[in-house]
């Protein structure tokens, strides 16, 4: 089965949790699609799509919420899986519903919520005075889920 992973990650956490999903896949033919670098991806030789995103002030990234209205209808064709990584686990279920249209979580085979990462050394000036303020974290942290990804990768290949 032929996948594409198309995410969009600011500080790279997206794009870690979208290359331990492809290597957890297996032997699927896995293409990963950055919409950093390729905002127009063609998905029709795909037969399954993983979407994933980061949270960032509660929203997900301006690329991916485009990207899945741009190809709704081909999308609900598609065997379909979506993600976001995120920090605020007490808003995580909203920010999730926020994050994809409707009709792409009603038909999607598996969604899920990956945790997420403060990577300091990566953000600039501003983006750690907001995170230091609001989470009150100082320092870099890891709260990758890597249940919630075995998770994900188990419900999608089933």
């Amino acid at each position: 089965m032929k996948t594409a992973i198309i995410f969009r990650s600011k500080h790279g956490t997206t794009e870690t949790v979208s290359h331990t999903i492809a290597s957890k896949l297996g032997t699927d033919e896995v293409t990963l699609i950055d919409l950093k670098k390729y905002p127009e991806p063609t998905i029709q030789d795909f037969d399954r799509i993983i979407i994933g995103g980061s949270i960032h002030a509660g929203t997900v990234q301006k690329r991916v919420k485009n990207f899945c209205e741009k190809h709704l209808d081909a999308l609900r064709q598609k065997e379909l899986g979506l993600f976001i990584c995120c920090m605020d686990r007490e808003k995580e279920q909203e920010e999730f519903e926020n994050a994809f249209p409707e009709t792409l979580k009603s038909h999607a085979k598996v969604m899920g919520i990956m945790g997420g990462e403060f990577i300091f050394e990566r953000m600039n000036f501003m983006e750690r005075f907001i995170v230091k303020k609001i989470s009150k974290k100082d320092r870099s942290v890891s709260e990758i889920d890597h249940e919630a990804i075995d998770s994900f990768v188990s419900h999608m290949q089933a």
